[in-house]
């Protein structure tokens, strides 16, 4: 096993991740333009959150079993592609129906290239895993950033409206292309014969597992909820949809900060006193964003991603040593549950601001992470001892 990071495969799993999660990043700037052109309501909005993150999170764990039992590196590429497709079709729809259709079909995208994406950047990452799933999810990271501030560019910068939403398809279709030339590169990483438990899915940790499941599932909430309703709450604020737009690539940019440095230091210190010292910080981070604004609710909201998305990298990690010699399943269970659940939380989020306001909507994403504190005390480590014997892997 390498004893590093390979720098050609990882970069090329963290621009697909970038570029798949760049297209679903993209639906919260084009959420307020889809409710003045359907004029839909809060929870008919946080339908269409639902319906994105359902859709990229139920199937990514028959994709995940896929991954293990047969290998489909072909994901990658067609993964990405679709993602990118869905969302243009999304924003060219003309009723609200069909945009449900094209953000489902995004969805699909982006749950294919996920299970495939986070066992090849294990594989790659030798025995850094912590340190080398940080940059695989900082790809991630980054496309949900930009995925905003470029879908706002096309339909407000160039004024091309909801149509200029289009042209979000673009990047996800390069980096498809690129990722095609680089199978050959990845392929070369697949082990010949894995390291995997005596029984198999008998020898997984099911209990830590579970409760990790749960722990993501928590903090999902504080993810998706911002990630959903920050550009209409700033707008409810009286900001403009623009700066809506800006603040939440902000929360973005600094999740992919805290992940870059959540992972080398879950290595050095380990995953569960990262992942407790983050739950501690991010509910008062929420309360001052939401309850005192202006400089210090923007400096607040900054260190709040990075909180929260910052363990994504870790959980992922964890999920993954809970069930060893089933890497893609579990990376289709962190990520499709973090996912799925999130779409959840926004949907009962949008209900929640059209029965009483949405600033009580927005401040309840601090919930998860608070019940995520207790959980994470009794965390069992996933870093332990296995007896193993080589077992050959079909790709």
């Amino acid at each position: 096993m390498r004893a590093g990071v390979d720098p050609k495969g990882m970069a090329a799993l963290s621009s697909g991740h970038l570029a798949t999660d760049l297209a679903q990043g993209s639906l919260p700037a084009l959420l307020p333009f889809l409710g003045d052109r359907f004029d839909l309501s809060y929870t008919m909005i946080g339908a269409l959150v639902l319906a994105a993150t359902i859709s990229s999170s139920l199937i990514q764990p028959a994709f995940g079993l896929w991954s293990d039992a047969r290998g489909a590196l072909w994901l990658l590429p067609a993964g990405v592609a679709l993602a990118g497709l869905g969302m243009a079709f999304a924003a060219l729809a003309p009723s609200y129906w069909l945009v449900l259709v094209g953000v489902l079909a995004s969805g699909v995208g982006v749950a294919a290239y996920h299970p495939e994406g986070s066992k090849f950047a294990s594989y790659v990452s030798g025995r850094r895993r912590a340190s080398g799933m940080s940059l695989f999810s900082v790809g991630g990271n980054v496309g949900f950033a930009i995925g905003p501030l470029l879908a706002s560019f096309f339909v407000i910068t160039l004024g091309l409206g909801l149509d200029g939403g289009a042209l979000i398809a673009l990047p996800g279709l390069a980096v498809a292309v690129m990722l095609v030339y680089s199978l050959r590169h990845l392929a070369a990483f697949a082990p010949d014969s894995e390291v995997r438990v005596a029984g198999d899915g008998a020898q997984a940790q099911w209990r830590g597992l579970s409760l990790l499941l749960a722990i993501v599932g928590l903090r999902s909430l504080a993810h998706m909820g911002l990630f959903t309703f920050i550009p209409l709450y700033e707008i409810s604020r009286g900001h403009g949809a623009g700066y809506g737009t800006r603040l939440l690539a902000l929360f973005l940019v600094a999740g992919a900060l805290g992940t870059l440095i959540g992972g080398p230091l879950a290595d050095r210190v380990g995953r569960r006193p990262v992942l407790l010292g983050s739950f501690v910080v991010t509910p008062p981070l929420i309360a001052a964003y939401v309850l005192v604004g202006g400089a210090v609710g923007v400096v607040a909201l900054f260190f709040a991603g990075m909180a929260v998305i910052g363990t994504f990298s870790v959980s992922l990690v964890m999920s993954q040593e809970y069930m060893p010699g089933r890497v893609g399943m579990a990376s289709g269970l962190s990520i499709g549950l973090a996912i799925g659940l999130g779409g959840i939380a926004a949907l009962g989020l949008g209900a929640v601001a059209d029965a009483v306001d949405l600033e009580t909507a927005v401040l309840l994403t601090a919930a998860g992470p608070a019940v995520c504190v207790l959980l994470t005390l009794i965390l069992p480590s996933s870093r332990v001892v296995r007896r193993t014997e080589p077992a050959t892997a079909p790709l």
